[in-house]
């Protein structure tokens, strides 16, 4: 249920929730080029290519942004007090995996190396 102003008409309800639409809206679409903006900058430096360390950078620095840009935009997560519980699970999720695939990789590596 939506809270109701004292005194509001339907008409002011409705106009209301418009305007909620329309910010809606200007949010997703924001998310999107931003999103698109964060795809292509990376791909544009690989694909004129373009090497060394700073272009690895440049596109690890695009990959987390564009994270975050997904957390704001279409996760709706932000650092708000009603969100951050939502926030903490996805922070510990992605510990656990990055901790999983690092010590496979790490193993991998380590049997390799023993191997050759």
């Amino acid at each position: 249920m939506s809270a109701h102003m004292p005194h509001e008409t339907g008409a002011e309800r409705a106009a209301r929730r418009e305007a909620g639409r329309r910010a809606e809206l200007r949010s997703y679409l924001t998310g999107f080029a931003l999103a698109v903006l964060l795809t292509a900058l990376p791909f544009a430096l690989v694909a004129a290519g373009l090497g060394g360390r700073w272009v690895l950078t440049a596109v690890a620095v695009a990959a987390l942004a564009q994270i975050a840009v997904h957390f704001r935009f279409f996760l709706h997560i932000s650092l708000d007090r009603s969100t951050r519980d939502d926030l903490q699970l996805i922070l510990f999720t992605s510990l656990i995996i990055a901790m999983m695939a690092g010590g496979t990789i790490w193993i991998l590596g380590n049997l390799h190396e023993r191997m050759m």
